[in-house]
């Protein structure tokens, strides 16, 4: 009974993991292992993004297309919402606790970067619906210039409602608590219970929207398929992209309910907190990570030649500079 009532109210059992998580720390084993593993992950991720980067940029054709235009800004987005988590974790067992002005300032970033990732997926999904549904006036509603302000309204409809929870802090808490170290959790810093419930509020609204925004051109785009007999190659491609969109959504929902999770998980194991922390870290905010590359760096044939140009001009030159030098001791 207990149980069941942890799970309907949050409030009664999250300050009780947090504290749990303030007091319970890893062998110094453990945490080497943990932390040369979202290293390497970092250094694996950060590769693979700055070669899609680096292709995007190299090639001006991708400049006019808006569909590429949206997905570097999520490449980006996520590879900065990887530094920043991972930097966090770092610190968290380097230095354990950190200067709650540093916190806030990591904690807002990570939260921007993560509202941002489900926003733009609904924003790729619109442009792909106007390209099969509405292909003669896809070229004057998608142009270059109203995707750049859809990245800034990307941007200002994540950051307005979180940034609000810095003003509220602000307001109630005294200047000496920003001077003071706390374990950074966004509990932590922002402790106004309002804050949580306006939190939930926003998650739910957002993530409708976002589902509501893929079903409809999924289903947009299937009719479509079925009506068009000459377009049908394209508008499969663009559904089956919607549902991997789709995925990568059911994923992003992960870090809305991870709480919830970890306390089941922790009910189910008492005694293993940490380890249930850092496979719900792995699987919410590192797996996803990995779609992005996959669906545009692979899947996409336009984009997967270009990609190969790059690579192949990358290993022409690095075997380049090192047959020179052997050259030029023959000399």
């Amino acid at each position: 009974m207990k149980n069941i009532v942890f799970l309907v109210f949050p409030s009664l059992w999250l300050p009780l993991l947090v504290t749990q998580l303030t007091f319970i720390r890893d062998t110094f084993t453990t945490a080497f292992v943990k932390n040369l593993i979202v290293v390497l992950v970092w250094l694996i991720l950060s590769y693979i993004n700055g070669t899609l980067v680096t292709t995007f940029f190299r090639h001006q054709t991708f400049y006019e297309d808006p569909r590429y235009i949206l997905f570097i800004h999520m490449v980006i987005n996520d590879a900065i919402q990887l530094t920043v988590t991972i930097t966090l974790f770092i610190l968290s067992y380097i230095f354990y606790k950190i200067n709650v002005s540093f916190c806030c300032f990591f904690i807002l970033v990570a939260v921007f970067t993560t509202r941002n990732t489900p926003v733009n997926l609904a924003s790729m999904a619109i442009e792909r619906y106007i390209a099969v549904c509405e292909p003669l006036r896809h070229a004057q509603i998608c142009t270059v210039r109203r995707t750049h302000m859809v990245i800034g309204l990307i941007w200002f409809i994540c950051v307005a409602p979180d940034i609000t929870d810095l003003f509220v802090t602000l307001a109630t808490e005294s200047l000496s608590f920003f001077h003071e170290s706390v374990f950074c959790l966004r509990q932590n810093v922002f402790k106004d219970p309002i804050l949580a419930t306006k939190r939930q509020a926003f998650d739910i609204i957002y993530f409708s929207c976002v589902f509501l925004t893929l079903v409809f051109t999924y289903l947009r785009i299937m009719f479509a398929a079925r009506a068009l007999s000459t377009e049908k190659t394209s508008a499969q491609r663009a559904r089956n992209t919607i549902l991997i969109h789709g995925a990568q959504l059911a994923m992003c929902l992960l870090s809305y309910i991870s709480p919830s999770v970890e306390l089941v998980l922790h009910l189910l194991f008492p005694g293993r907190i940490l380890e249930i922390r850092f496979a719900n870290y792995l699987v919410v905010y590192i797996l996803p990570r990995f779609l992005s590359p996959i669906i545009y760096g692979v899947r996409d044939k336009k984009f997967r030649k270009y990609l190969k140009m790059h690579l192949l001009s990358k290993g022409c030159r690095d075997k380049l500079q090192r047959v020179a030098p052997q050259h030029k001791d023959a000399q």
